[in-house]
Formats: C-alpha cells, sequence, structure tokens
C-alpha cells in the first residue's frame, strides 16, 4: 500500500494522468510480478520496528515517571497526551531517515537526472554522497509533526480504556 501511495502522489503530478490505484497496482503486477509490489518492505519494517523500539519505552518510563498515585483521571490523560507526543516526536524523528530511503525506492518512474537505487545499502549510501548525511533527514519535521500527534491521540484513547471498554476488560483506573 505504501508503494502505491508513493506512486499515487508521483503521478498526480503529471498534467492529465487519471490512472486509479487499481489500475496502478495491475500494471506494476504486469510490469515487476508480485515482489513489485513490495517493493521496499525491509526498510518500510525496519522503519517501523525501530519506531516502535524508542517509542513503547520512551512512553512507558514517561509514564512511570510522570504519573503517581494520586493523579485524577484528567491529570493521567493530559501526562499520557505529553509523554506519548514527546515519544512519538522523537521516534519518528530518529527513524527519518529508515524514510527517506522507503521513498526513494519505491520511487519506480526516476524523472530526468534522477538516481537509481538499487537496495537498501546502496540508497544510504547514495543518499549521503550525493546529498550529504543531513538528506537523511529530509522532511523530519513535517513527519514528526504528524506522527506526535497522532501517537499522543492513539496512546491517550489506550488510557481512557475504550479497547478495554469494547473488550469487556476491567479498567485498571
Amino acid at each position: 500500500m505504501e508503494l502505491l501511495k508513493i506512486q499515487m502522489q508521483l503521478a498526480s503530478q503529471i498534467p492529465g494522468n487519471t490512472m486509479t490505484a487499481g489500475a496502478l497496482a495491475k500494471k506494476l503486477f504486469g510490469e515487476k510480478g508480485l515482489a513489485g509490489l513490495y517493493k521496499g518492505t525491509i526498510v518500510t519494517a525496519l522503519r517501523d520496528v525501530s519506531f516502535s523500539c524508542v517509542y513503547f519505552p520512551m512512553v512507558a518510563k514517561g509514564v512511570e515517571h510522570f504519573h503517581n498515585e494520586d493523579d485524577n483521571r484528567i491529570q493521567g490523560f493530559m501526562k499520557t497526551l505529553g509523554v506519548a507526543c514527546v515519544a512519538g516526536a522523537a521516534g519518528s524523528g530518529l527513524v527519518t531517515p529508515f524514510d527517506v530511503v522507503k521513498t526513494r525506492l519505491q520511487t519506480i518512474t526516476p524523472g530526468v537526472n534522477t538516481v537509481v537505487y538499487k537496495n537498501i545499502p546502496d540508497t544510504f549510501s547514495k543518499i549521503i554522497k550525493n546529498e550529504g548525511f543531513s538528506a537523511l533527514y529530509k522532511g523530519c519535521i513535517p513527519r514528526m509533526s504528524v506522527i506526535a500527534p497522532l501517537m499522543s491521540i492513539a496512546q491517550s484513547v489506550y488510557f481512557i480504556g475504550v479497547a478495554e471498554s469494547l473488550f469487556g476488560v476491567n479498567d485498571k483506573y
């Protein structure tokens, strides 16, 4: 799905292009086979697993540090909101290089004078060589600006017990 999303975004920049996601998926499958639809899956997993390795321990430690037994439900909610926001920003910022590499690998139709990337190490090395190390962090601030509130909302919804209510689990607060 990430691959289709990126290709649809790139295709939208071409005047007169009316290709649908279904037509694009069919075209990709025809040209590159099933593997072509999953290009960038490994680096996507690296990005997501690395994010989780940063985010969840930060939330756990933050909750442990900032929450106390005297907190009422609103105080606990607000502290969770803040902790998750900081953890989401930190996690997404730290894994931005994987996101940049993923996007570059998933660019199937390069433009004029565009570098072609073969695999993850090749992409990292060409980005650093051609654009400098800081290029691995292109889009970092916008990415953090999206992921931080998203994770904050998700963690806070978990805190107030939406899932527990849906599945009939007793609330711990």
